[in-house]
């Protein structure tokens, strides 16, 4: 299934997912947490440039976007703990991550895929976390129910690319795009209902799968 390229990188990925993960665990070496959590991106992001010849240019150029959102993302969250400022900065980084992968997404639509059932299941899914978060929302409640119907559209629309893409390709990122919603899920209980245990690890380990799938999926549709 997977090309020597492919596994090389992906063997480097996933150690830099663990050394991150291990880095944000252990308190005496936070400070490489700093360096750990950019390298995830930073690593998808250069493997894409290198194995994306084949595609369209303004997909290319929107992935890209997405995945440099996305790392914008990642490291104005580190710096919540000065101010809850980069919470908010953060969030508009991932919510115009989503934007542009939501784009990317329905370059292949397949107009004969059936949204409605997918929908209304991601939406019940979305009223219960809602449910649960709601008394800890506060001044964000806007800004939230912003990026919980973004990142419901984005997983949308990936599932919607079936039909229209390789098997593979739309399998991995509909895959990538479910754990996109259950890493922000995990963080959005871990801040607005209670901490939960081993977040920090379930958080990271869900987001960069889900990067990974999606990066890998797009690739694979060739």
């Amino acid at each position: 299934m997977l090309t020597k390229k492919e596994q090389g990188f992906s063997i480097l990925f996933f150690i830099i997912v663990i050394a991150e993960l291990i880095c944000s665990s252990i308190e005496s070496l936070n400070g490489l947490h700093y360096v750990t959590k950019p390298a995830i991106l930073v690593s998808l992001i250069a493997y894409f440039l290198t194995s994306s010849n084949h595609l369209n240019k303004t997909l290319k150029l929107l992935t890209l976007f997405a995945l440099l959102f996305s790392l914008l993302g990642d490291v104005l969250l580190m710096f919540v703990h000065k101010s809850e400022g980069y919470f908010m900065f953060g969030l508009i980084a991932f919510l115009l991550a989503h934007i542009m992968y939501i784009i990317v997404f329905l370059k292949h639509k397949n107009p004969n895929k059936n949204p409605y059932v997918f929908t209304l299941i991601a939406l019940l899914y979305a009223a219960i976390l809602f449910y649960i978060m709601f008394d800890g929302l506060g001044d964000m409640l806007y800004p939230v129910t912003v990026y919980m119907l973004v990142i419901l559209t984005m997983a949308a629309t990936a599932f919607l690319r079936q039909g229209k893409v390789l098997p593979l390709s739309y399998t991995l990122v509909f895959l990538g795009a479910l754990l996109f919603m259950l890493s922000d899920s995990i963080l959005a209980l871990n801040k607005f209902y209670k901490p939960l245990p081993l977040s920090n690890i379930s958080i990271m380990l869900t987001y960069a799968l889900a990067q990974y799938f999606i990066v890998l999926g797009l690739l694979k549709n060739k």
